[in-house]
Order: C-alpha cells, then sequence, then structure tokens
C-alpha cells in the first residue's frame, strides 16, 4: 500500500476506441489495489478550468456494465483550447495556464494521469513544470506517430475499420469496374494508411513519407489490367498527402489551434486520375469514422495494460513519465522523450519492404 492518495484521470484531444478501457484500468487498479480515491476530469483541460473544477468521483460500480466496449470517452474531451494560448471571446489569446493549476489543486489531487498525443503532451508537460502537478501519461493518437511506442492505444481499431472499409469496397469495385480511393486519418504520418492497404489487399498506399507521380499510379492500373486482366483497383490515401507537387490538400475551415485541417487529398486524385487510367473513380473517405465503434481487443487489452502500469507508476513516485509498448512489454519513458519526435513510416522498413514485396505501388517507382 502507497499510503491514501486522491488521482485525478483526464483524456485529452482526438477521442478514439480504447480509451473507456484505460479508465476502467486506472480505476480498478488504484481501487482495488491501493485503495485510493480516483476523480474522473471532465472535457480535459477545460475542465480544471471550470469554477468548480467539473469532474465526478469514479468507483468500482460506473464499470460493471458495458464501458469497456464502448467507443468514445465517459470523461469527454476537447481538442480546443490551449491554456497558454487560450481563445477570448473578443478574439485576443490568453494564457490561462495558473488557473488550470488552481483547479487541479481545488480537487486536492495527489497526482493526474492523462491519456493524450503529442499535442496534449506538450501542454500538459508544461503545466506539470510550471504547478508542480505530478503528472503519468498514458499514449493514445490512431495516427500512431507518438514516439517510443509501437502502438497507441486506437490505433488497431482504426485500421480495422479502414481494412473493412476495403473488403467492402472491393465488390463494388469489380462489380462497377472502378478505381476505389479510400481516404483515411493519417496527418503526418501513414501508419493507417499503411497497415490497412496491406491488410485489405490495396493495389497503390499513398502516404506522407513517399512522394508520387500519377504518372506512376497510372501505370500501375493499366499493369492490373494488362498482367492481371484486373477490371478494378483499390487505393488507400493518408489525409496528410500532398499533391504530386508539393501542396497540402485541405478544406476550408481550421482546427482548434488555427492551423489548415487537411482532408481532400482523395477527392483531388480522384480528379486527376480518370484522365490518366480511363479509369471509373469513386472516392470514400472515412473521417471521424475510424474514431468511433467498439474497441478491438488489442485495444482493449493495452489500455488495461497501460492503466495498471501508470497507477502503479504513480504509487512509486515516478512522474513526467509515459507508459509505452516496446518489444511485447508494457515499460514506461521520459514524457520529454515520447514528444521529441514524431514516429513516421519508416521507409526502408518491414512494413513497406513487404508491400513493395507484394506488388503494392507507392507512386514512387
Amino acid at each position: 500500500m502507497a499510503g491514501s492518495k486522491r488521482i485525478g484521470v483526464l483524456t485529452s484531444g482526438g477521442d478514439c476506441a480504447g480509451l473507456n478501457a484505460v479508465i476502467r484500468a486506472v480505476v480498478l487498479r488504484a481501487i482495488n489495489t491501493y485503495g485510493w480515491q480516483v476523480i474522473g476530469v471532465k472535457q480535459g483541460t477545460l475542465g480544471l478550468l471550470s469554477r468548480p473544477p467539473a469532474h465526478v468521483e469514479l468507483s468500482l460500480t460506473d464499470f460493471t456494465g458495458p464501458v469497456l466496449r464502448t467507443g468514445g470517452t465517459i470523461l469527454e474531451t476537447t481538442t480546443r483550447g490551449d491554456p497558454f494560448a487560450f481563445p477570448m471571446p473578443d478574439g485576443s489569446v490568453a494564457d490561462r495556464s495558473e488557473e488550470v493549476i488552481a483547479g487541479y489543486r481545488e480537487l486536492d489531487l495527489d497526482a493526474l494521469v492523462v491519456l493524450g498525443g503529442d499535442g496534449s503532451f506538450r501542454i500538459m508537460r508544461r503545466l506539470a513544470e510550471q504547478g508542480g502537478i505530478d503528472l503519468v501519461g498514458i499514449p493514445k493518437t490512431i495516427d500512431n506517430d507518438l514516439s517510443k511506442t509501437e502502438n497507441a492505444i486506437g490505433f488497431v481499431t482504426a485500421v480495422n475499420v479502414a481494412t473493412e472499409a476495403l473488403d467492402r469496397l472491393q465488390p463494388t469495385a469489380a462489380s462497377h469496374s472502378r478505381l476505389m480511393i479510400l481516404e483515411v486519418m493519417g496527418r503526418d504520418a501513414g501508419h493507417i494508411a499503411l497497415a490497412s492497404g496491406l491488410a485489405g489487399g490495396a493495389d497503390v498506399i499513398l502516404i506522407p513519407e513517399i512522394p508520387y507521380r500519377l504518372e506512376t499510379i497510372a501505370a500501375k492500373i493499366e499493369a492490373l489490367r494488362k498482367k492481371e486482366g484486373r477490371n478494378f483497383a483499390l487505393m488507400v490515401v493518408a489525409e496528410g498527402v500532398k499533391t504530386e507537387t508539393g501542396e497540402a490538400v485541405t478544406v476550408t475551415d481550421t482546427d482548434a489551434e488555427g492551423k489548415p485541417r487537411y482532408g481532400g487529398i482523395g477527392t483531388y486524385l480522384g480528379g486527376r486520375l480518370p484522365a490518366l487510367t480511363g479509369a471509373d473513380t469513386r472516392v470514400t473517405t472515412l473521417g471521424h469514422v475510424q474514431r468511433g465503434g467498439v474497441p478491438s481487443a488489442t485495444d482493449r487489452i493495452l489500455g488495461s495494460a497501460f492503466g495498471v502500469r501508470a497507477v502503479d507508476l504513480v504509487a512509486e513516485g515516478r512522474f513526467g513519465r509515459m507508459v509505452v509498448w516496446q518489444n511485447r512489454r508494457v515499460v514506461d519513458v521520459p514524457i520529454e522523450d515520447a514528444i521529441a519526435t514524431h514516429r513516421r513510416v519508416d521507409v526502408d522498413g518491414d512494413l513497406v519492404k513487404t508491400a513493395r514485396g507484394l506488388g503494392v505501388c507507392f507512386g514512387d517507382e
């Protein structure tokens, strides 16, 4: 027993499948093993800005039902409102970081377990250093672009959703002799596109890490016709892929930080490839479908293991750490190491080599 403690848990940034499995594990481990109280902070750091802070005490009875298998997060989350540059009603921005720290203290917390991605942890690490918050991190991002961990919560479920989409697109593509383009998430890294493209039998996979040429893609589609007698083709493209001339494709509105939001590369390609291939082309954009739904078994298991380890780190007094998955083991690393760089697709790695060995075209050769 590590003494009586009152710990907080919050989810920050975009939602994904498996978050509730993590929250459940934190609560079960903290209460059953250590006899602690667990406070769920609502809506990420926005909950700590509220007065009184938006929170709920979590108990064992909260997890006797379907929470483990439910998507989203029971604590809610937000991608808006960086407390160091918080958007105000008059259009200005203000530093409200001390208010967040005051909210943490008002809840009388001994430590805070945060589920987030790289953006969330950059903010939370600054808050922890400024306010003396004892912080433990758990990685969650469907993009799987946090370094130091092989898998983050939500990634496998997102890949499963994209793979199922390809499974559904293939028969209709064959029925109508079409080129089907599936746009998936992946702002800076193409992990979802690569993994789902491999699992779903894609003929072309485009990722941000590998530049492409439209003529190369067209040649691949023509080769499918001539060599395989194929009347259809499947393409997966990550949303962060640029045009062949290196321009980002974005939608008209912006994200929570005022940055352009990627999206539309599938439509861009769908508007240009028919002229080069003669193929009847259709585009499907999965968008937030990849974030929702029932979490996969892998995300539930990983989430459970991460939650238990995070609570144990609190018990051991080891803060400023992130729980990660390496070499089939749950270990922990300094948060600053995990957010130092993005984990992009290794273009010389085994998965890319496997795809090339299967004849998949990345548009570069």
